[in-house]
């Protein structure tokens, strides 16, 4: 119930921005620097969930705050192309801080010292010091006005999990989560094709309007849609069997229809073939 109720308050006051720093290629460089630094599963997806949300807030913090000298046209553009450039110039160092937090908040896990956050600043050939790796997560930890102890889909999905062998949903449990792991990493690296599916399934429709795209970005959003989307497929795909019966569980549970259970796993399935076919 707690989770649910996040989740609806984050969905209610959810930036127009929301998804923008949840590309492949970033959610990829922190999977990638956190499999490099043995953090859990649990840091990595908090990493990309705080640096989201701090990423539009600082966007929204440089645009409210530059003024415009010039045309409202010609103005709105350069004010936007300094606020590109200030972002571009530290990206990597913010990225490297919200792995960092997260790290810090993983209480089975070695944090990230700023030692090494630092050598590997270095090996890609910044020139930042201690000083400014501490000025950089102060940064993050007040913009976010020290919130970072955020929801991630993984802590959904487990407690669903929990919740459907509690319910006697008789599972494999082990090697069901490891899989449900798995599929969460692959919906954060091909995010945008698997909504895209979703989305064309939803309103049979290949060409979506701007309006039904923007209306279609609290879906995108939604963890625990994500999370039971992830189990739907997993139960598929390791005990088709139980399928059916762990669809209605997770009706029950969440609210979510069987139908839009059934597109999420379609457009995770069909993803997952069109990766793996010549």
């Amino acid at each position: 119930i707690h989770l649910a109720t996040e989740n609806e308050q984050y969905l209610s006051e959810l930036p127009e921005q929301a998804g923008y720093f949840k590309e492949t290629r970033i959610v990829e460089f922190i999977f990638l620097l956190s499999e490099k630094w043995h953090l859990d599963q649990l840091t990595r997806y908090q990493a990309v969930e705080l640096l989201e949300r701090f990423m539009i807030k600082q966007v929204e913090q440089m645009c409210g705050s530059s003024g415009n000298t010039k045309g409202p046209d010609q103005g709105q553009r350069s004010s936007w192309s300094s606020v590109r450039d200030q972002i571009a110039n530290t990206f990597v160092l913010r990225l490297v801080s919200c792995v960092q937090l997260a790290s810090k908040l993983s209480l089975h896990y070695s944090r990230v010292s700023s030692d090494t956050a630092l050598k590997f600043l270095q090996s890609l050939k910044y020139s930042y010091t201690k000083q400014d790796l501490l000025e950089s997560e102060l940064a993050v930890l007040n913009t976010l006005r020290f919130h970072i102890n955020v929801s991630t889909p993984l802590a959904y999905v487990e407690l669903l999990l929990e919740v459907l062998g509690y319910n006697g949903c008789l599972l494999p449990v082990k090697p069901l989560h490891q899989l449900c792991v798995q599929l969460l990493d692959f919906c954060y690296l091909t995010r945008e094709t698997i909504y895209d599916t979703l989305l064309k399934t939803a309103i049979e429709n290949s060409t979506p309007s701007k309006l039904q795209i923007a209306k279609f970005l609290t879906v995108k959003e939604d963890f625990m849609l994500l999370a039971v989307g992830v189990i739907s497929t997993g139960v598929f795909i390791l005990s088709p069997d139980h399928w059916e019966q762990v669809v209605e569980h997770l009706n029950y549970i969440t609210g979510i229809t069987p139908q839009s259970i059934l597109e999420f796993s379609y457009a995770v399935v069909r993803r997952i073939v069109g990766s793996t076919t010549p």
